[in-house]
């Protein structure tokens, strides 16, 4: 697969909108989402995959034939990233991970008050904030993306540590305007 970056689109709010109907049939009752990643952030440049995450009290409850009736077919055996410096517990980066088998979309399945469900929202709020920061990303991505066009391994593991950086921005930025989980988008 070939990484291309790609200038922000109306569309991709929208794109949300219509994904985000066939996951809350397949969510568990309590169940809440969020437009994550790059395409969630207004202006931003991103791969045409619209990220979601779908925040549960219990990855057991999640019913993945429900997903794959709505077009989602389910990678197992996926964490997420642990900063360095961090010794965080395999249940803080634990989720279940579906790709959508129609528009190009991944959905992120994590337990409520968890490391990475806290880190994607706070993240993308902090970007949304901070629009040089947004921009020092977008820079970044590009020249990852024209650099490593079609490996990415190489690509993620330069990316991954730069949100290692957004995070520790975006920690100060959460304790001085007291940011808190917002309701599901």
């Amino acid at each position: 697969m070939r990484i291309e970056i790609e200038p922000p689109r109306q569309s991709w709010v929208d794109d949300f909108a219509k994904l985000k109907l066939a996951i809350l049939r397949a969510a568990p009752d309590g169940a809440y989402i969020h437009h994550i990643g790059s395409t969630a952030v207004p202006g931003l440049v991103a791969k045409n995959i619209i990220d979601i995450q779908v925040t549960v009290d219990d990855l057991a409850q999640v019913d993945s034939t429900a997903f794959e009736r709505e077009g989602f077919t389910h990678r197992p055996g996926l964490i997420d990233h642990c900063p360095p410096e961090l010794e965080l517990p395999e249940n803080e980066l634990r989720k279940l991970f579906y790709k959508s088998t129609g528009r190009p979309a991944n959905v992120h399945v994590r337990e409520k008050g968890r490391f990475n469900q806290r880190f994607s929202l706070l993240c993308r709020d902090f970007l949304r904030s901070h629009p040089t920061a947004a921009s020092a990303y977008a820079l970044i991505k590009q020249r990852l993306a024209e650099r490593f066009p079609t490996d990415a391994h190489a690509y993620y593991d330069i990316k991954d540590p730069v949100f290692d950086i957004i995070i520790e921005g975006a920690n100060e930025w959460a304790k001085v305007i007291g940011w808190s989980e917002p309701p599901g988008d």
